[in-house]
């Protein structure tokens, strides 16, 4: 579609995390386990640390493919430390459930935290902001206790969706209270309503906090239509997302995550990076690149932009009220912390 080695744009090879990198976050005892697993080395131990299950299988080159993938989100938080980028893109990263010594919903190495902690270990303030349909457990709990990185999560509802956590008054503790923040949706959230809450959350939380750098993760698996989940957004709604935050002119460092519709979430993660790289002009003229042959999703046929959904009055009277406790319990537990 011509979206890549534009001009100043620039694709990066990245090189698999160091074992020095990954023991920033991991422990010695995961990293061992996890590079022996593909090799048939799975003891009770591995076991214990979430390896070989459904959503965590051991397959042959597990190690090279979850440190390569962290390696390139590294790089990302590199360049943008350096000054080589204001904006990097990774959708090969955003691993957020992987904990310090446990693997978890297809995440083996947490790419995303092991950038945070690179972002923040050279004095940045951190704002990791997830849009992934589930909630970014494994981020949370790495800074659960700090406050130079502030993690926000929009996510379905613990209460329907893995990994069952990311509610409201799961706020922080210690130093971290009110610098973590959660805003679990319920089934069937449209853009409308999903977007009221990043407008009422998300944005004040970003200016309250002031970042140096804002770290998003972009999961596409809240698009209707995913197999494993129940929202109903449309990419519309994950690009105004990535307007609102490129708004605050802060160097953006953005990854992947779930999406398990795959042509859905290929063509959400081109219009995300087509508005990343400043090559989106709200239209649906890219589907030229393609040789005059038209995108296709499902049953839509306009090229990168989704056509709208229109919610039924069954659904908003389901989703508005419940969108509008969760703005206030957010407000009443989290932004006291941050002067509003």
């Amino acid at each position: 579609m011509g979206l890549l080695g534009g001009r100043g744009h620039v694709e990066v090879a990245p090189e698999p995390a160091t074992r020095e990198e990954l023991l920033t976050f991991h422990t010695p005892e995961y990293l061992a386990a996890l590079q022996a697993a593909p090799m048939g080395q799975l003891d009770i131990e591995g076991l214990w640390m979430g390896l070989g299950t459904a959503e965590t299988p051991i397959f042959l080159g597990l190690w090279e493919y979850a440190t390569l993938a962290a390696g390139a989100t590294l790089l990302a938080a590199r360049r943008i430390l350096a000054g080589e980028s204001d904006v990097a893109f990774n959708p090969s990263g955003g691993y957020h459930h992987a904990f310090a010594s446990r693997a978890a919903g297809f995440c083996y190495v947490n790419d995303v935290v092991l950038a945070c902690e690179r972002l923040a270990a050279a004095g940045k303030r951190v704002f990791f902001l997830d849009v992934d349909a589930h909630h970014a457990d494994g981020v949370q709990a790495a800074f659960y206790d700090r406050r130079d990185v502030m993690t926000l999560s929009f996510h379905e509802s613990g209460k329907t969706l893995f990994p069952g956590t990311g509610f409201e008054d799961e706020t922080g503790v210690g130093a971290g209270e009110g610098y973590s923040a959660n805003v679990p949706l319920p089934a069937r959230t449209y853009d409308e309503a999903f977007l009221k809450a990043f407008g009422a959350v998300a944005v004040p939380l970003i200016g309250a906090y002031g970042p140096d750098v804002i770290v998003l993760e972009l999961g596409m698996d809240g698009l209707s239509g995913d197999p494993l989940t129940h929202l109903g957004l449309t990419n519309n709604a994950y690009a105004e997302v990535v307007e609102r935050v490129l708004a605050f002119r802060r160097p953006v460092l953005a990854t992947g995550g779930g999406g398990y519709h795959v042509e859905n979430t290929a063509r959400g993660w081109a219009l995300a990076w087509s508005i990343l790289s400043g090559q989106d002009h709200g239209s649906d003229d890219l589907q030229a690149g393609l040789g005059g042959v038209m995108m296709a999703s499902t049953d839509w046929l306009g090229g990168l932009r989704d056509r709208a959904l229109v919610a039924s009055a069954e659904q908003r009277a389901a989703v508005e009220p419940a969108v509008e406790q969760t703005i206030e319990k957010v407000k009443r537990n989290v932004f006291a912390a941050h002067g509003l």
